[in-house]
């Protein structure tokens, strides 16, 4: 059974065929930000990505009617259980008119759902950003009426969880772990039995990132919301300009690990320390979540390639359970898996 994977950014759409869970073909197709710039909403990019898209299909040898299912990354959708879903009339409803706000991920299911119309193929998509599978006593945030949302990296979490679970020797619904992917953003999140039980997820709270606060001072919010007067403009300093970026002016975690290890930029240095004692806060407590039984402790998203973050993170954190590395992310892989799954009989998830 081959599937065609569909995974749309902010600048480019990866694209790749599955042959089974084999890879036999990667194609990384770049957007122009220029260009990009004319399109009013996320939407209205369909037409222009689908081109390329197709276009990197041929190049690589393939036409949509040589698949068996096309399967894309999800977006900002109502929140759901994890799972794979068919590309529906409600999802594509959803996408034009998204809950959460608009982002390229949200073009998947609609460029899913347009090749795999013309070949009389399934369309999926599997484990959005939205995955909720909270348990109630995680929602309560300390103010009525404000419930905390379950917004996090699902499905790369969900993915290198299943391949930690693998490596101990158990299946990812009997483990409880403890995921922290440390990408462009970061979450931190609870696996009780198959389930993400509770989650920090950057945008809203737990450690900071690269270019998000995470949990910042209340009073000091509520200050820089009245000074500034801008609604717009606060959002956009806190979700893209705060975090390591405030500090040290960059976004590029490499420079930053040179900087703080270079031994002449002590503020980097700082900076390099307290990103890591946050993302062990933040293990700490899920540790908690899981009532100190924790099967596995795994570090995953591209900055798991930097040995001294993880070497450091393992010394805060090492006492609580065994930590597993798993450098990069596997979203192309779990969304191959996820399709086949259901190809080969699983549950397939309506929206």
């Amino acid at each position: 059974m081959k599937v065609f994977i569909i995974n749309p950014g902010a600048t480019s759409t990866k694209v790749a065929v599955y042959d089974e869970e084999k890879e036999l073909a990667r194609k990384t197709v770049y957007h122009d930000a220029g260009e990009l710039a004319h399109f009013e909403k996320v939407p209205d990019q369909k037409e222009y990505r689908l081109a390329m898209v197709l276009a990197a299909m041929k190049e690589m040898g393939y036409e949509p009617s040589d698949f068996d299912a096309v399967c894309s990354r999800g977006g900002l959708f109502k929140h759901i259980p994890s799972g794979t879903y068919e590309v529906s009339d409600e999802v594509i409803a959803t996408v034009m008119d998204p809950p959460y706000g608009e982002h390229a991920s949200n073009l998947g299911v609609l460029l899913a759902r347009e090749i795999a119309d013309s070949a009389g193929i399934p369309a999926y998509f599997v484990d959005p950003v939205s995955v909720d599978e909270l348990q109630d006593v995680a929602r309560i945030s300390g103010f009525k009426g404000w419930e905390r949302q379950s917004f996090f990296h699902a499905l790369n979490q969900k993915g290198m969880a299943r391949k930690a679970a693998e490596m101990i020797g158990k299946a990812y619904e009997d483990c409880d772990l403890i995921v922290c992917h440390l990408g462009g953003g970061v979450s931190t999140a609870a696996h009780h039995k198959g389930r993400v039980i509770d989650v920090f997820n950057v945008k809203d709270e737990g450690a900071f990132s690269t270019d998000r606060g995470g949990s910042l001072p209340t009073n000091a919010i509520i200050n820089y919301c009245f000074e500034t007067g801008d609604k717009k403009q606060v959002k956009k300093v806190l979700g893209s300009e705060a975090g390591v970026y405030s500090y040290l002016g960059t976004k590029d975690f490499i420079e930053v690990e040179k900087r703080a290890l270079s031994g002449e930029d002590p503020e980097a240095a700082l900076i390099f320390e307290a990103f890591i004692y946050q993302q062990a806060k933040d293990i700490g407590a899920m540790a908690a979540v899981l009532m100190m039984n924790v099967d596995a402790i795994v570090i995953t998203g591209g900055m798991a390639n930097s040995k001294v973050l993880c070497e450091k993170l393992s010394s805060y954190v090492g006492k609580i359970a065994p930590v597993l590395v798993l450098p990069g992310e596997a979203e192309m892989e779990s969304l191959a898996k996820g399709a086949i799954r259901v190809l080969r009989g699983g549950k397939l998830m309506k929206y």
